[in-house]
């Protein structure tokens, strides 16, 4: 009987008389809202920037928050290494190191991107050397490690042909104390032209070089098509219309015993054991061979580990930032509409940090028009707090 009143109401919209149809349905409601566009989690301001942008984003067991400011994009002139102290930026380790001055390259942070820590706490960051309309100096480009307890520089190595070439982006860092005498650095280089890789760096020794520059995970996908609020942008190295690059988010497992990385213009996400990326006498056809595909996560830039080996992946098209757990399954972390190009991120005992620095928004991808709406901000957002959609319908 049902079945033959559902076919009765179809030929009634057949023979024209839809009207009939739709005043026997109409009752009232509101049109259904769509949940996916839903907020979720709950996202707390922990600073306001109104220039320059943030980008990397570190916080000590202890709670101390340190954040970078690149130039690459704006040539500016505050600290590009800046420590948040009673909500405002102070330069670190201090202004000599951190404003802009003219002491040899390597005697200074020129423009500091990715930030991290170690296990043992320890702050490190990655000086990607490079200025707005500059060339990356000698001695610019250099991983650096900061003891917070004393506020010195007790690790630095400068990057050197072969392991980086003039249109490098080295662009995030992690560190791992199981391999090396003093750690080995694990760089990501994004590269600012068409020349990504992973450029691996012993502490102690200074030995570095490039690995997996011309393996698949490494490269941006060349159709690769992303909706950055509302626009759909297709890659494209030459002219881009938004941030592209290879290798870019990287992060370790809880243990080390792995590297995750994923190319910025890819949805992708690849591993590779450390054991086999930090021997240098491994053989690139080796390391090629190690390389795991984990499937895809999202659009991503900064990806960030916690101890329970889950993994945050921010996600720039759905202005949200996800978890992955170890069984390969995601939830969401946090969905609201300030996450604007989300871009470096941490993941303390408590909270994930993430800053958002609206790099789409930068002018050379609109027409030189320049779309960015200070204030810039670092978010956090709980751990563990199991995330709660807010339902626009109600």
């Amino acid at each position: 009987m049902m079945i033959l009143r559902w076919m009765l109401r179809w030929t009634l919209v057949a023979a024209g008389l839809g009207c009939a149809l739709t005043s026997e349905f109409a009752t009232g409601a509101p049109d259904t809202a769509n949940l996916g566009g839903a907020t979720a989690g709950s996202l707390e301001v922990v600073a306001r920037f109104f220039g320059p942008g943030p980008s990397g984003i570190a916080v000590t067991p202890s709670g101390r928050i340190f954040v970078g400011f690149p130039r690459h994009a704006d040539d500016h002139r505050g600290p590009t290494l800046g420590e948040l102290k009673d909500g405002r930026i102070v330069p670190y380790p201090d202004a000599a190191l951190s404003l802009p001055s003219d002491a040899p390259p390597a005697d200074r942070l020129i423009s500091v991107h990715g930030t991290t820590t170690d296990s043992r706490g320890r702050l490190w960051l990655i000086d990607d050397g490079k200025r707005a309309g500059h060339p990356i100096p000698d001695g610019g480009a250099k991983v650096v490690g900061i003891d917070p307890t004393t506020n010195r520089i007790f690790a630095k190595v400068v990057l050197k042909a072969p392991a980086l070439l003039a249109d490098s982006h080295m662009n995030d860092l992690r560190v791992d104390l199981t391999h090396g005498a003093e750690g080995t650095a694990y760089v990501a280089d994004s590269s600012f032209g068409t020349s990504p890789a992973i450029v691996v760096v012993d502490i102690a020794t200074g030995r570095q070089r490039r690995v997996l520059a011309h393996h698949y995970s490494t490269q941006p996908e060349q159709e690769f098509l992303t909706v950055l609020e509302g626009r759909p942008l297709r890659y494209d190295a030459v002219h881009p219309t938004f941030p592209v690059g290879g290798v870019d988010g990287i992060t370790l497992s809880a243990d080390s015993t792995r590297l995750y990385y994923s190319p910025l213009s890819s949805r992708r996400l690849y591993s590779i054991p450390t054991d086999v990326l930090a021997n240098f006498d491994a053989s690139e056809a080796q390391l090629e061979s190690a390389v795991t595909n984990e499937g895809e996560k999202g659009a991503a830039d900064g990806l960030a580990t916690d101890r329970e080996n889950r993994i945050y992946t921010t996600d720039s098209e759905h202005d949200a930032i996800m978890r992955r757990y170890p069984d390969g399954h995601f939830d969401v972390v946090a969905r609201d509409p300030r996450i604007v190009w989300p871009d470096g991120i941490f993941a303390a005992d408590h909270f994930v940090y993430v800053t958002l620095g609206q790099w789409d928004r930068l002018p050379g991808f609109n027409g030189g028009e320049d779309l960015r709406r200070p204030p810039y901000l670092l978010v956090r957002i709980p751990i563990e707090a199991p995330p709660t959609i807010n339902d626009p319908a109600q």
